[in-house]
């Protein structure tokens, strides 16, 4: 790297992204798909300002974690993937505690990260953190799962109206997604 690159920031060559959509192309082809798999991508994405202020705002948390059930095969931090543990419906769990979730189901960079620290992944104590220091108005009563089957057509016509409708039912302005 010249001397000019290290002052203005820049990461080292080596230091690179991970080629995630790549790989995700390469595991549906070796998987015996034809076609690749095709991202969802939208010309024009709609964006809807605040009502309130922040602070003033009931905020929902939305993952795609799955809640630890023991039936299912290993699903601890260091588990390699496990689709046994994906979920297929959308679900529901209380804020106020500490919900075991877990994400052995999901397709991540095993190689470059690990599933140890669940505020990494599933941000619920940084929220509460933060409507008790009055950032945001306050948490939603409830979290929601979004299940990870990779099939757009029943995560748009089945799943994001199921969430929405939850979403409503707290009287949250406003949600946080956090996909795994």
């Amino acid at each position: 790297m010249s001397e000019q690159q290290s002052e203005l920031g820049f990461a080292a060559p080596h230091d690179a992204p991970v080629p995630y959509l790549e790989r995700i192309r390469t595991y549906y082809r070796t998987l015996g798909y034809g076609a690749p798999y095709r991202w969802a991508q939208y010309a024009e994405v709609p964006f809807t300002p605040l009502a309130k202020p922040l602070a003033e705002s009931r905020v929902a948390l939305i993952t795609t974690a799955a809640p630890y059930r023991p039936d299912r095969g290993d699903q601890g931090p260091g588990a390699p993937y496990n689709a046994a543990a994906k979920f297929y419906k959308v679900y529901s769990g209380d804020a106020a505690g500490e919900p075991d979730l877990r994400i052995s189901h999901v397709g991540i960079d095993r190689k470059h990260t690990t599933a140890e620290d669940i505020h990494t992944w599933f941000p619920l104590a940084q929220l509460k953190r933060l409507a008790n220091a009055g950032r945001i108005g306050e948490l939603a009563p409830r979290f929601h799962g979004a299940p990870t089957n990779r099939s757009q057509i029943t995560t748009i016509e089945q799943d994001c109206p199921d969430i929405l409708a939850r979403v409503r039912e707290d009287g949250s302005d406003m949600a946080v997604l956090v996909p795994n």
